[in-house]
């Protein structure tokens, strides 16, 4: 290992409150302490925005969420547990914290990844999904958080060159695989890549940029902050829907208020039947219910 960072497990956790007074032990297994460190940032944080990450940070005190909103997690971490204890092989690391330095000033880049095989160079990472993702094929998000561990590791000596990701279908139907050539056959599925220097000069780039932007964007206000990207807020576009009048079901849905008239013209001449164009206003996702820090956002206030 090098001296350009450190390699050892760690135990994180945050707290939640209990509306629906849930039992203790399933309360205890959702609640954890997580302390913030000045300049040090995660995997996951840097994928995102870096307003949502300096607000957590600043308002950490504030943010309450109920562990009821926290199941889904609690898989997930049910999951890793059990593979955590599972025994690998000798050129095998399993649930390691890491952290390196990233050039700039002394700001860090941390992380714990799941599986690391230095025998084939592969980070694995286990992930608790619905069906939904892997139908969608939507996996740019898993493909940068494992060319980001890979790229860490290869800070610290390691020749780190392969990801793959371990999806478990939480909500896979045995009975739909049966009959839906499309819908995955097994409740399990991997997703695997493999990095070249391209990959590793494009991560390191962006992680770069994303630290350069806290470190100046930790001097200002809450309302200076520059706002997350729309891909970063998950952001859908307003729609139009064309409808035949009494259908509870659009025919269409387009990009343009403009588009949809003039199909709904077309519709109504060709089958005589009137139709009406409904306005779909966007939204974004994530701001609106998955962003714990959103009551803090200066996009957000303008928004609402």
């Amino acid at each position: 290992m090098s001296s350009g960072g450190t390699l050892e497990r760690a135990d994180y956790s945050m707290n939640y409150t209990n509306e629906l007074n849930l039992p203790e032990p399933l309360v205890d297994a959702v609640r954890s302490n997580h302390t913030y460190k000045e300049h040090r940032y995660s995997v996951t944080e840097v994928l995102g925005g870096t307003c949502e990450a300096i607000l957590k940070r600043r308002h950490d005190g504030e943010i309450t969420e109920d562990v009821s909103q926290r199941i889904w997690a609690l898989f997930g971490t049910a999951v890793h547990e059990v593979l955590r204890k599972a025994e690998g092989t000798e050129t095998q690391l399993q649930e390691n914290w890491i952290s390196v330095p990233v050039g700039i000033e002394d700001y860090e880049l941390s992380g714990i990844f799941d599986l690391y095989d230095d025998a084939t160079g592969t980070v694995t990472d286990y992930k608790t999904a619905g069906t939904i993702k892997w139908l969608k094929h939507e996996f740019d998000d898993y493909r940068q958080q494992v060319l980001a561990y890979c790229w860490m590791l290869r800070k610290l000596g390691f020749g780190a060159k392969n990801g793959e990701i371990v999806m478990l279908l939480r909500d896979w139907s045995k009975s739909k695989a049966r009959f839906d050539k499309d819908y995955p056959e097994h409740q399990v599925q991997k997703v695997s890549w493999s990095f070249e220097e391209a990959d590793f000069a494009e991560i390191e780039r962006h992680i770069t940029a994303w630290f350069e932007t806290v470190a100046h964007q930790e001097r200002l206000t809450d309302d200076e902050l520059e706002p997350c990207s729309p891909k970063q807020r998950w952001h859908k576009d307003d729609k139009w829907a064309v409808t035949k009048n009494g259908a509870k079901r659009a025919t269409r849905v387009l990009d343009s208020k403009e588009s949809a008239e003039t199909l709904r013209a077309e519709l109504e001449s060709k089958t005589g039947k009137g139709h009406h164009v409904e306005f779909r206003q966007g939204e974004d996702v994530k701001c609106e219910m998955y962003c714990s820090v959103s009551e803090f956002c200066p996009f957000r206030k303008k928004e609402v």
